[in-house]
C-alpha cells in the first residue's frame, strides 16, 4: 500500500514513509481538560484513530501520544487572555491552586477517555501525558533556547524571538506575512509574532530561574514530544486552528532547540460546524456526545456521520444527518447479525478498491461507497461479504464484530 497524505507543510499530497522502517511516531494535540469536550473536539480524534487504524492495517507499528493540557492554555492560541484551567476552576467553585488544577484536569481527562471509548477510538498503547508532569522538561528546553540566543525577557515573561528564526511561519505558508498583527498585542514584544516560553505568575505556578510562573502553552507539546517520541517524528496532527500560531510556534522552538525538523508530515482536520459556524463553547454553539446518547442515537452513528466526509472537508452537523447515519449503521449491524459466519473469505477485488480509497488521503466517503457496492453485489456470497465487511471495519472502527 502506498499511503498518500496531504502535508500541510508542503501543501501537497505526498507518499508517506516513516523515518524508521515499519514504525510510525505520531503526536496529536490533545484537549485542554478544563471541561467536557464537544463533538467538534472529538471529531479530531476519530480522524486520528482512522489514521492509526489505516497505518496498522497496512502493517506499521504505531507509537502515538495524545497530551492533556492541564495548565497554561490561554483563551486564544496567542499569549493573551485568561488561562482556561483557571476559568475551569472558577466554574467548578474551586480555589486556584496547582492541586485543584490537577484534580480538575484528571476529572475531565477521564470524561474525554470515556467519550473516546464510546466512539471506539483505540487507546491501547497510546500515551496520554499531562503537561503538568513535564514541567522540568519544558524548563530545560527554554534554557536551551536561552543559551542559543533565541529568547528575551519582558515584564510578563520569557519570549521566543521569531526574528532569529528565518523560517518562522513556514507551516501554512505564513512566512511572507511576518509582521501579521495578533489580538491583544504586547507592546513589550519585539515582534507581534514573538511568543511566550515562560509566563510570570506570582500567585500560582512553579519556581524557575526566571521567576515563578508557568511554561508557555506551546512549549508543552515540544517538550513532551522530545521526551516521549524523540527529537523528530513522522506525523503531527491538529485542528486547522492550530496552524497559524500553535504549530508554527512548536516548529520554531523545537527546531531551534534540536537542530532538526520536528515532523515530516503535518495533518490538520477541518472544523465541524453547526449552521455554518464552527462549534465553540465560547459562542454557546455546542453539542456533547452525552446529548447524542440522550436522543437515543448511538455514539457510533456519530462516528459513521464523520466518515461521510473527508477529514479536510468542513462538515455541518445536523440531527437529520445523524439520523441518516444511524439508519446506515443499523443496516450494517443487521447484515452482520443475520449472516452466518461460515468460513467466508475476504473478497480481494473489493479490498483492493477499498485500500485504494483509504490510501488516497483517507478518503472515507469513497471507501464507504465501495463497502455498500460490495454488499449489493449479488455475485459475492453473503459469508464473503461478511468477512470483507469485518475486514474493512478494522479501519472504519464501527465495532461491527
Amino acid at each position: 500500500m502506498a499511503l498518500n497524505l496531504h502535508n500541510t507543510l508542503t501543501d501537497k499530497t505526498e507518499e508517506f514513509s516513516p523515518l524508521e522502517t515499519g514504525v510510525v511516531k505520531m503526536y496529536h494535540c490533545g484537549p485542554t481538560v478544563y471541561g467536557r469536550q464537544h463533538i467538534g473536539n472529538l471529531s479530531m480524534f476519530v480522524f486520528t484513530d482512522l489514521l492509526r487504524r489505516t497505518l496498522e492495517y497496512t502493517g506499521y507499528s504505531v507509537k502515538q501520544v495524545i497530551n492533556f493540557t492541564d495548565f497554561g492554555h490561554l483563551t486564544s492560541d496567542a499569549d493573551e487572555g485568561e488561562d482556561k484551567m483557571s476559568k475551569g476552576l472558577r466554574n467548578e467553585g474551586l480555589e486556584p491552586t496547582l492541586e485543584n488544577m490537577h484534580l480538575l484536569g484528571e476529572k475531565y481527562a477521564q470524561t474525554f477517555l470515556s467519550d473516546l471509548s464510546h466512539l471506539n477510538v483505540l487507546t491501547e498503547g497510546t500515551l496520554f501525558p499531562y503537561a503538568s508532569k513535564y514541567v522540568e522538561a519544558q524548563k530545560k528546553m527554554v534554557e536551551e533556547l536561552e543559551a542559543k540566543g533565541f529568547t528575551y525577557t519582558t515584564g510578563d515573561g520569557v519570549y521566543f524571538d521569531t526574528s532569529k528564526d528565518a523560517d518562522y511561519g513556514k507551516l501554512g505558508g505564513l512566512s511572507a506575512s511576518r509582521n501579521e498583527a495578533r489580538i491583544g498585542e504586547n507592546t513589550e514584544k519585539k515582534n507581534p509574532r514573538d511568543f511566550a516560553l515562560w509566563k510570570f505568575n506570582t500567585e500560582l505556578g512553579w519556581d524557575s530561574r526566571w521567576g515563578q510562573g508557568f511554561p508557555g502553552w506551546h512549549i508543552e507539546c515540544s517538550a513532551m514530544i522530545r521526551e516521549l517520541l524523540g527529537e523528530e517524528i513522522d506525523i503531527h496532527t491538529g485542528g486547522i486552528e492550530h496552524i497559524p500560531v500553535h504549530h508554527n510556534n512548536e516548529i520554531a522552538q523545537s527546531e531551534s532547540a534540536n537542530g532538526k525538523p520536528l515532523a515530516r508530515f503535518w495533518l490538520h482536520r477541518a472544523h465541524l460546524q453547526i449552521a455554518g459556524e464552527k462549534i465553540a463553547k465560547s459562542d454557546g454553539n455546542t453539542v456533547y456526545l452525552s446529548e447524542i446518547a440522550e436522543r437515543n442515537f448511538s455514539p457510533l452513528a456519530f462516528r459513521y456521520f464523520l466518515l461521510n466526509s473527508t477529514y479536510r472537508t468542513p462538515t455541518s452537523f445536523t440531527w437529520e444527518a445523524l439520523e441518516a447515519a444511524q439508519n446506515a449503521l443499523t443496516k450494517l449491524q443487521a447484515f452482520v447479525s443475520k449472516t452466518v459466519f461460515d468460513n467466508g473469505a475476504v473478497d480481494h477485488a473489493y479490498k483492493a478498491k477499498f485500500v485504494e480509497k483509504m490510501e488516497n488521503d483517507l478518503n472515507t466517503p469513497q471507501a464507504l461507497a465501495v463497502l455498500w457496492t460490495m454488499l449489493k453485489d449479488k455475485e459475492v456470497k453473503d459469508e464473503d461479504k461478511l468477512a470483507t465487511l469485518l475486514d474493512f471495519d478494522r479501519v472504519l472502527g464501527l465495532n461491527l464484530n
